[in-house]
């Protein structure tokens, strides 16, 4: 009797004990589910407005999207449709993306970092080996919080040094120092690998370097990554523009034997939902430079550089214009990943290679490559 009692609870505990598993891995298994299904849908409606916004969206394509059942398949359909867009463009994207790549594979390279310092090694190796002339414009600052000498480097590449004519082609190659916009306390003193806010430009810029040897016309071109774009930890108080500021001064104070006619700064160019406008503080110093290169992509049928007027954005081209007086336009997609969105991925750790895009590096720089060949 004493068993039976004591076995009878037993045997009712672990069948109600089993039971409750069962159901707890019934609910976990349909939320799992339904939460992956969402997903999947947000997915495709996303990939779906990507290739709308490209122009490349007929009704069959929408139904294949549709129609995908996992997210390996949906993912497989947008690779090739990405490899079907980067055949058509004669500008090498996939090689700019691998770039974008590696410098993400160097962690952190914000200024006086193990990183920014194997960036710019592999810099100066990638452009040496390509004919351009490397030099550095180097400079000491105080480092905003312990006060100690932080040394940066602003990178000069020359193609074409003896033309007296000369275009300037520019990007910061630094990253923040830590993602201090994440929506994730926990996250704001993280790694910020600056994919699109750092590692977009200079990509580019390696890309624009294999067809720099080839460039006809009067016009000479420089490549500047400026240092210690945002070398700030306290956005309220530390100053932004290190290195573009440097080099507007030096340019204004001694000046060089040759002229920077133009200037364009490129900034936050690979996101995969790419949408340029034209920033207003580019309109107001170098208007005639936009209207340009905005012709050059409505020709080419680059749709994603919309003309209309958006965002007054304080970035490199500031002192370019305002000290240097060199007139400056600021390609930059702000709208990261798109307008609209209460969240962006600017200066979080959302700022990542899987939401940068080859085909976005390849429509820019077919539009700026374009834009240099036709300059007289």
């Amino acid at each position: 009797m004493m068993q039976k009692k004591t076995v009878k609870p037993i045997v009712f505990g672990s069948i109600a004990t089993i039971g409750l598993a069962v159901l707890v891995v019934s609910l976990t298994f349909q939320t799992n589910g339904q939460s992956q299904g969402r997903n999947l849908t947000r997915r495709k409606n996303e990939i779906i407005r990507i290739i709308q916004e490209r122009g490349d969206l007929d009704t069959k394509l929408r139904r294949r999207v549709m129609a995908a059942r996992t997210a390996a398949e949906l993912e497989s359909l947008f690779e090739a449709t990405e490899a079907a867009q980067l055949r058509r463009i004669p500008f090498d994207g996939q090689r700019c993306y691998q770039v974008l790549k590696d410098l993400c594979a160097m962690g952190s390279r914000r200024s006086g970092s193990e990183g920014m310092r194997k960036q710019r090694e592999f810099l100066n190796r990638y452009f040496t080996q390509l004919g351009g002339k490397v030099q550095l414009q180097s400079f000491d600052i105080r480092h905003p919080v312990n006060g100690s000498r932080v040394t940066m480097h602003n990178m000069i590449v020359q193609w074409h040094p003896q033309r007296k004519k000369r275009v300037l082609l520019c990007a910061h190659y630094d990253t923040r120092p830590f993602p201090d916009r994440d929506p994730d306390p926990s996250k704001r003193r993280g790694v910020f690998l600056g994919a699109n806010d750092g590692a977009s430009g200079v990509a580019l810029l390696c890309g624009l370097a294999h067809s720099m040897g080839e460039l006809k016309g009067s016009y000479g071109v420089d490549f500047v990554f400026f240092d210690g774009e945002e070398f700030v930890f306290d956005a309220e108080v530390d100053p932004y523009f290190l290195g573009s500021t440097e080099f507007a001064k030096s340019y204004r104070n001694k000046p060089p034997s040759y002229q920077y006619r133009w200037g364009v700064l490129l900034d936050m160019v690979a996101d995969e939902q790419l949408q340029i406008y034209q920033e207003i503080n580019s309109w107001k110093y170098a208007r005639p430079i936009v209207q340009d290169l905005w012709a050059v992509a409505k020709k080419l049928g680059v749709i994603e550089f919309r003309p209309q007027r958006k965002h007054e954005i304080r970035d490199d081209h500031l002192p370019l214009n305002e000290i240097a007086l060199i007139p400056t336009c600021d390609i930059i997609d702000f709208d990261y990943p798109r307008p609209g969105l209460r969240t962006s991925y600017w200066h979080t750790q959302q700022d990542s290679v899987e939401h940068c895009s080859a085909v976005s590096l390849a429509r820019v720089g077919w539009v700026v490559q374009e834009w240099l060949r036709q300059l007289n």
